[in-house]
């Protein structure tokens, strides 16, 4: 059994909606809606789904960092340490985002400014939210270099990003991340922009470093190979919904969901490496033109007529209350 620490919520999500305003809508278009889930201390979240599902979105949200103008605030609740991040002032979340609760970002390329040493950007972090300055912060930085296996911290602290390769980018990336021993992490495709083998490493960095600081982890991803190998729990997003939820070994195992069942289909097998690669039917639907009742009926193999109207609710699977989906069949 669990320890009480080992299951304590770090951050508690509930309803969380958010909306843009785009070019020729006639009213707000949702994207997140209504997303709700706890992390837990030491566990990690995986969020899965196609392009466009939502899933980036859900982490902007939650750090607060979407675009603006297009942005409207986030409604709902995002509890960490009893207040409710989305109604912080800007300057309250600042000390809070990047420190205690940090991200990596898909593309480090990007993420990383390119006119700025490594060293110049971890000094920043140090300087922000560790109150660390001059040489303390130096030796922070090192230390954090160091610990995701950067060889030759003295060196690089003074590399701009493009001097680096893709993987120590990535490293630098987390270094930054977990500099101030974050209790979040959020982890946007940490490894989409790398080769095999580096995936491996870096999956296996941030495993090990969540194992020593007791971190909830975030996980977006759309490979389930990362999910069976990293995460405890998985929802499974569509259209900006959540449609099924779970334990990764319920959701490996049952598939309620259509969608979740496509997902899986459609997984290259090393084992049949010349067997046809399965597709699921149709595209996501744009945010702007979402279909009435439930938002997978378009490209569903079991539609029925009540999947054409209405809200779908979510239903618990198999009398297991932590196994929902948002599934007529289930």
């Amino acid at each position: 059994m669990n320890s009480p620490e080992l299951v304590e919520s770090i951050l508690t999500v509930k309803d969380l909606t958010t909306s843009l305003r785009l070019s020729g809508a006639t009213s707000p278009i949702t994207i997140v809606d209504r997303m709700s889930f706890n992390l837990q201390k030491g566990k990690t979240l995986a969020l899965v789904g196609e392009s466009g599902c939502g899933k980036s979105m859900t982490a902007l949200s939650l750090m607060r960092i979407l675009p603006r103008p297009e942005a409207l605030p986030s409604t709902g609740e995002v509890i960490y340490r009893g207040q409710n991040l989305l109604k912080l002032s800007e300057k309250e979340m600042r000390k809070i985002a990047g420190g205690k609760i940090a991200m990596i970002f898909q593309d480090p390329t990007t993420a990383l400014n390119p006119v700025f040493t490594i060293g110049n950007q971890l000094m920043e972090v140090a300087n922000l939210h560790l109150n660390l300055f001059g040489n303390a912060a130096l030796e922070r930085v090192m230390m954090a270099l160091k610990e995701v296996g950067i060889p030759d911290p003295k060196a690089r602290v003074n590399a701009y990003p493009h001097q680096l390769s893709g993987g120590m980018k990535q490293r630098a990336m987390i270094a930054m991340a977990l500099m101030c021993e974050p209790d979040v992490l959020i982890a946007d495709e940490p490894t989409t922009a790398l080769d095999v083998t580096i995936q491996a490493e870096v999956l296996a960095l941030i495993a090990s470093l969540q194992r020593k600081n007791h971190m909830a982890t975030l996980l977006i991803t759309h490979d389930m190979g990362v999910v069976a190998e990293m995460a405890d729990e998985v929802i499974v997003m569509y259209a900006g919904q959540a449609v099924e939820s779970g334990s990764v070994q319920k959701i490996f195992d049952e598939k309620a969901h259509p969608y979740t069942q496509e997902l899986f289909a459609s997984r290259s097998s090393i084992h049949v490496p010349k067997a046809r690669l399965h597709t699921i039917k149709g595209e996501v639907p744009s945010p702007s033109h979402l279909p009435r009742g439930c938002r997978f009926h378009p490209r569903c193999p079991f539609a029925f007529e009540k999947c054409f109207a209405g809200d779908v609710p979510n239903f618990i699977v198999n009398e297991d209350v932590d196994h929902l989906s948002r599934c007529w069949l289930s």
